[in-house]
């Protein structure tokens, strides 16, 4: 069966959410999606919308988004639709973004050459106000932005971006809901 390459920019970036909620996904690099922006919505959860901007040296990260890349096997994905809420959280679309792929369990080389490859990327094109993320949400987020910046993912995104909606804090009281919520995800 063939494999689909998957742009995760959420909490799926936490590699341990991952192997819980698609046992056999492999993290396969890491990937920036031009002309979207990074926001939690209305939901509580990431989203990302798109801009029509071309980048400019004033608002570097602004109309781009960072991720990891993982690849699926088919039942994966039936399980990642169910956790993303397909077609009501979310819906499913095939974006062309810029991948680095890791080598040999080495980080990739974000100032290589990226290749241009298609991907499953998950967006809600409905809900684009930006709001609040949920409580137990910043845990599942913060422990994604550690993997994430373990594998390239730019330090000067994250702290431009993601801080803007998620603190940098850890609440272990949220801890075992989060963990829960990994696992398989449930609508509060």
């Amino acid at each position: 069966m063939a494999s689909t390459l998957y742009f995760a920019y959420g909490s799926n970036l936490w590699k341990h959410q991952m192997a819980q909620r698609c046992p056999t996904s492999a993290y396969s690099g890491i990937a920036r999606l031009k002309s979207y922006r990074w926001i939690i919505y209305e939901r509580g959860y990431a989203n990302i919308i798109e801009t029509n901007h071309k980048q400019s040296e004033s608002s570097a990260y602004a109309d781009e988004v960072w991720g990891l890349v993982f690849s699926l096997q088919p039942s994966d994905v039936r399980k990642l639709d169910i956790n993303e809420g397909v077609p009501f959280a979310y819906e499913k679309e095939n974006l062309t973004v810029d991948f680095w792929q890791a080598h040999d369990g080495k980080p990739p080389n974000p100032d290589e050459k990226p290749k241009q490859v298609e991907m499953l990327v998950y967006i809600n094109r409905r809900m684009t106000t930006p709001s609040k993320p949920k409580k137990e949400y910043i845990y599942r987020m913060n422990q994604g932005i550690k993997d994430a910046l373990k594998e390239g993912m730019p330090l000067a995104y994250v702290d431009a971006v993601m801080r803007k909606f998620i603190p940098d804090v850890e609440d272990e009281k949220v801890a075992e809901v989060a963990k829960k919520q990994a696992l398989g995800f449930e609508e509060e």
